[in-house]
């Protein structure tokens, strides 16, 4: 009953004009993101940043939440349409739904996509409203070691999956760490790595650096080789339902692809193209005739777009209640909390009831806003596909430039934003994974001042972090991580030799 009650003052106030218009606009700024390649729900919110500058933080988050869940259903549009994902958890979805457009059941396939996407979204949502108490109440057990040893799960969860390599997840990780340490000690006040720079001395801010990175250096990667402009035919975009025999095959599918990016979504450091990818495989697994899957099968749309909208949903979890972010853009979002005061964690429903339950049932409310918005409006979308990239990317970089000037009306952010640009281009052209770097640079500050809080209350006594049974079990699973990953790394030929050897 208590949370029914959190929940329908959340709807009052997410059903209020104001906070109902800014989910309206950031459902459809994050369509338009999802479906301008080269960009993506990480970019697209960290883009958008600025223009919640002046918003009230619960109308701030709600749009940016919003244009996170608009963008993941955005890529859809491009994949199936023209074979170009908008982002990397609807790579997937290209295999079977552009081939469902070669059919002329385009239609059929965004439909299909949008329904999964709703359903997946809401059953998440509605796990984020009845795990969300016990959770908080759950985390106000842990003290700075507790947070410290959760922090290094995290951390290592993105080391295991952000990429082919784990040397250069690791190597960005520690990059990401560098930049967090830039600014003044949070313990003692000193200004430290802000080699005479003033502006460093507040240390660098997230936005200029995830801008570069997603957003300078996607475009940088983009521009070597202009993606061609194929714009569908209008008369392709015209039944949105399934076939009467494909609904119950769908239903399954939507099924299994709900609870598995719901499950990935509580796990701090897995993303949606992990979910998505996951779920295709699953349903080719469990499939009658797998050799089907790429030719046009309705599941093969259904079932990762369920589940990475799911993941969506879910991914929300452990950022509200732990304080956690568990991929790049819920780490932005993280981020935007912070810079409207608001600190993630299990304080933020004693603290903030009203804001946290609001952004939950705007999240209920979004679901419902893109399913009507998307279906009548995917003409629309395709034609903006017409506009040439090279036009676009102007747009881009204006807006990039004056976004990172906004922030502190300041030329250092700019400039800031450029450099991270230059490295995001060279780090993507070298293969180095970007969500460690961006997520450390986040988490960074949160665990220095867990360690060095959790050793003056120990005196300088490491011990405290393995005689205390919650930090113990995590820095347990954190080892099984690493170990599990460094062996995964091996060539394959090392693994087999080492077996041999054992035998």
């Amino acid at each position: 009953m208590e949370t029914l009650q959190h929940l329908m003052g959340g709807f009052a106030t997410a059903l209020s004009p104001a906070n109902l218009l800014f989910a309206t606009i950031g459902c459809v700024l994050g369509t338009l993101i999802g479906v301008l390649p080269g960009l993506g729900p990480a970019a697209g919110t960290a883009l958008l940043i600025p223009i919640t500058f002046k918003l009230e933080p619960t109308s701030a988050i709600i749009m940016l939440a919003a244009i996170y869940y608009g963008a993941m259903y955005g890529g859809t549009i491009t994949s199936v349409l023209v074979n170009v994902p908008g982002e990397a958890a609807s790579v997937v979805t290209c295999l079977d739904g552009y081939a469902m457009a070669k059919q002329g059941r385009a239609g059929a396939a965004l439909g299909i996509a949008a329904i999964g996407s709703f359903i997946g979204g809401s059953i998440a949502t509605l796990g984020l409203v009845v795990m969300a108490l016990p959770l908080s109440r759950f985390a106000l057990k842990f003290g700075p070691p507790e947070y410290f040893s959760l922090i290094l799960v995290g951390l290592s969860l993105v080391m295991a999956l952000a990429g082919k390599s784990l040397t250069k997840a690791l190597l960005m990780g520690v990059v990401g760490l560098i930049f967090s340490f830039v600014g003044i000690d949070p313990i003692e006040g000193a200004p430290r790595f802000d080699f005479g720079i003033t502006p460093l001395l507040d240390g660098i801010r997230f936005v200029p650096v995830v801008m570069g990175f997603f957003g300078i250096g996607e475009i940088l990667v983009n521009s070597e080789q202009p993606l061609e402009n194929v714009v569908v035919e209008e008369g392709k975009v015209s039944s949105f339902l399934p076939k009467r025999d494909e609904w119950r095959i769908c239903a399954s599918s939507i099924n299994r692809g709900t609870w598995l990016g719901f499950f990935l979504g509580l796990i701090p450091g897995t993303n949606s193209a992990v979910a998505a990818f996951m779920s295709y495989a699953i349903e080719k697994k469990v499939s009658k005739h797998p050799e089907k899957f790429g030719t046009g099968i309705i599941e093969g749309v259904a079932a990762p777009e369920t589940a990475n909208n799911s993941y969506a949903n879910a991914a929300l979890i452990p950022l509200f209640t732990l304080g956690i972010p568990g991929s790049p853009t819920v780490a932005i979002l993280m981020g935007a909390l912070i810079m409207n005061g608001l600190t993630p964690g299990p304080l933020l429903f004693s603290q903030h009831a009203t804001f946290v339950w609001a952004v939950i049932a705007s999240l209920y409310i979004g679901n419902v806003i893109l399913l009507i918005l998307n279906l009548p409006l995917v003409n629309l979308w395709a034609k903006l596909l017409k506009i040439p990239y090279n036009i676009l990317v102007v747009f881009i970089l204006v807006f990039c430039i004056i976004g990172a000037y906004s922030l502190n009306n300041s030329v250092f952010d700019v400039g800031m934003m450029t450099f991270c640009g230059l490295l995001g281009y060279v780090f993507k052209k070298l293969d180095f994974p970007l969500a460690p770097a961006i997520l450390t640079l986040i988490l960074g500050p949160l665990m220095e001042r867990s360690l060095r809080e959790s050793l003056s209350l120990s005196q300088g006594d490491y011990s405290i972090f393995f005689t205390r049974p919650i930090s113990l079990v995590l820095l347990i699973i954190t080892a099984i991580i690493f170990v599990t990953s460094a062996w995964q790394a091996l060539p394959s030929a090392v693994r087999e030799e080492s077996k041999g050897a054992q035998v």
